[in-house]
């Protein structure tokens, strides 16, 4: 069995495994709370072009933001805005995200419910096994790159 995993492919882009809906109501409810969930920007960046626009927190004693004294300023990133409690940790593709470095890792995992990841250090051999043995059991890989063809014999 010959599998191509050219750089950048993803596993499962065609098969029936992925356009399976799984933990559907969660990414939806997530999906809503950030609907409601105002933009953080950065104090004063609206005003100088030289900040950007990404959240920083006001730490100034009399900052008017921090005080939440003047009613224009948009709101502080605060816990309350967080989403659903039971969608932490999923990929939006409704499996959990799992980093796996190694087969006996992957064997711990359910492939109905657990995505894989494959670690920042694994080397293109042991990568090659863990995606082959993934690959069997019909998990979902989000980070399967690997620039050479395996070969399973």
């Amino acid at each position: 069995m010959w599998i191509f995993l050219g750089r950048g492919t993803y596993l499962f882009q065609n098969s029936r495994l992925s356009s399976m809906p799984i933990n559907k109501e969660l990414i939806e409810k997530r999906q809503e709370v950030k609907q409601n969930k105002p933009d953080f920007v950065r104090p004063e960046s609206w005003r100088y072009v030289r900040l950007q626009t990404n959240w920083r927190k006001p730490k100034g004693i009399d900052h008017h933001q921090r005080k939440q004294k003047s009613r224009g300023r948009p709101g502080l990133v605060k816990v309350g805005y967080g989403g659903p409690r039971d969608a932490k940790g999923l990929h939006p593709s409704g499996f959990t995200d799992n980093l796996v470095y190694n087969i006996t890792d992957l064997e711990k995992l359910d492939p109905k419910k657990d995505g894989v990841r494959l670690g920042h250090g694994v080397g293109t051999r042991k990568r090659k096994e863990i995606v082959l043995k993934a690959v069997e059991n019909k998990f979902k890989i989000f980070n399967a790159r690997v620039s050479v063809i395996a070969n399973k014999s």
